[in-house]
């Protein structure tokens, strides 16, 4: 995976502040939950990166970067969202 968009992924969570999922999705249009993950496409879609968002304290936890291959196996959703 090329590391451009992941770096740019990472300097907007970086130098952003979001209140609630519903102020997130105006920043990340195609985010999606999934019970307390939100899932990124990264890279055109090539990639999937699923994390947990800690709204009050404002911390990111990366549990999975997969290729769109991966994430579609569905192995990821048995991990602690």
């Amino acid at each position: 995976m090329g590391e451009t968009p992941l770096k740019t992924w990472f300097q907007v969570i970086s130098s952003s502040t979001f209140k609630n999922f519903a102020e997130f999705r105006q920043t990340f249009g195609s985010a999606d939950l999934f019970k307390n993950c939100t899932i990124f496409n990264i890279s055109g879609n090539s990639f999937r990166l699923i994390a947990a968002i800690h709204y009050k304290s404002q911390i990111v936890f990366i549990r999975n970067i997969l290729t769109h291959t991966d994430y579609d196996k569905e192995k990821w959703k048995d991990d602690r969202c």
